[in-house]
């Protein structure tokens, strides 16, 4: 029988713990399930539970989005993209559109959606229009992007990929020898299509506790309890806290779509740089939007690393710092009108504090 979110919870408090021990939850989902749930104040104080890299609009290079906005305003295109997408700004003067919102107030035909199966929808109905769908995210937005190429799309849609693979970030961190962390709890939902055992590499190479969760509390206290005990015990392993769909392998017909459709290849992080081995890259040449229209997708507009000026998003996503404990949060930056990118969707650390009722900066 399982157990409920107030016994995990005890279990917790029952364990000798460490005079502090930090917990990284990489993906955005948890923080949204971590904060909203107050599983913080719950907990014993000398736990810290860390916000990651886990927001795909956070970390969406700079100039994708840009070539993404002069595109939708300078070609007779529709331009379609995940809602969240449209928010984020980009680093330009006052009279240029910093957004992709902006730029479709200023009259570029660009239309979020929620489904890959939307764009197609879309390509159907205005051809021999061209549309272009600028795919930004992780693994479990990706896969679908690749099913859709897999069983083939119109001539007139194009895709402007900006994706990437989840963890490789948290091996750079690792590998960095200045991870912030001493344990990491996993995201399930990457998990369950990329497989529990992409993450033995934490617990095999690094020595360090790693249990995937689920976004229920009882998922993520069981994942908690878990990481605790290995650190205690020093004892490092893989622990499936989500095994109603988590398994070793993950989902293998959604991974060879995306084999068949992709290559894996260094990729640039906003605020972070470039990722060996991190991004996606698409096979199918002919509907690639960055080999058909090369003027917007140049490297020289690549401002790799670059955040606002003032803007702590970088350090955010990295676990070096709170979300409130950046200068702008609550100021300068603010859902309606966000400085970086963590502040846009509602996987970002930023925008999730907010929501919560987190207003102010920290107070050092």
């Amino acid at each position: 029988m399982s157990l409920t979110a107030q016994q995990w919870l005890a279990k917790i408090h029952a364990l000798a713990l460490p005079d502090k021990i930090k917990i990284m939850n990489v993906c955005g989902g948890h923080e949204r399930s971590i904060t909203m749930a107050g599983l913080r104040a719950i907990l014993p104080t000398n736990i810290e539970l860390i916000p990651g890299p886990g927001c795909p609009v956070c970390i969406c290079p700079e100039e994708d989005i840009y070539a993404a906005i002069q595109l939708a305003l300078q070609e007779e295109i529709i331009l379609v993209a995940f809602g969240d997408m449209l928010r984020v700004p980009v680093n330009v003067s006052k009279n240029e559109a910093r957004s992709l919102e902006e730029a479709k107030a200023r009259g570029a035909d660009i239309r979020p959606i929620a489904s890959p199966l939307e764009a197609l929808h879309i390509a159907q109905i205005v051809a021999p229009k061209k549309v272009i769908f600028f795919a930004a995210g992780f693994e479990t937005t990706t896969a679908p992007v690749a099913a859709l190429l897999e069983q083939g799309i119109p001539d007139n849609l194009f895709i402007l990929l900006s994706a990437r693979l989840t963890f490789p970030a948290v091996a750079m961190l690792l590998n960095s020898g200045q991870a912030a962390f001493h344990a990491l709890i996993a995201p399930g939902h990457v998990a369950t299509i990329m497989g529990a055992d992409e993450w033995l590499f934490v617990a095999n190479e690094y020595k360090m506790p790693v249990a995937i969760a689920g976004f229920t509390s009882e998922s993520l206290l069981a994942a908690i309890y878990s990481v605790l005990r290995q650190f205690i015990e020093n004892k490092a392993f893989l622990d499936n806290c989500y095994p109603q769909v988590v398994t070793a392998a993950g989902n293998v017909t959604a991974k060879q779509c995306l084999q068949n459709t992709m290559n894996v290849v260094t990729a640039n992080w906003r605020g972070i740089g470039l990722i060996k081995n991190s991004g996606f890259e698409l096979k199918i040449t002919q509907q690639d939007a960055r080999l058909h229209f090369t003027d917007y997708t140049r490297e020289i507009r690549q401002r790799a690393g670059q955040m606002p000026s003032g803007c702590g998003c970088a350090q955010v996503v990295l676990g070096n710092i709170y979300p409130n404990q950046c200068k702008l949060y609550g100021t300068a930056c603010k859902p309606r009108q966000p400085v970086g990118p963590c502040m846009v969707s509602d996987e970002g650390a930023c925008r999730i504090w907010w929501a919560s009722g987190i207003r102010t900066q920290m107070i050092s």
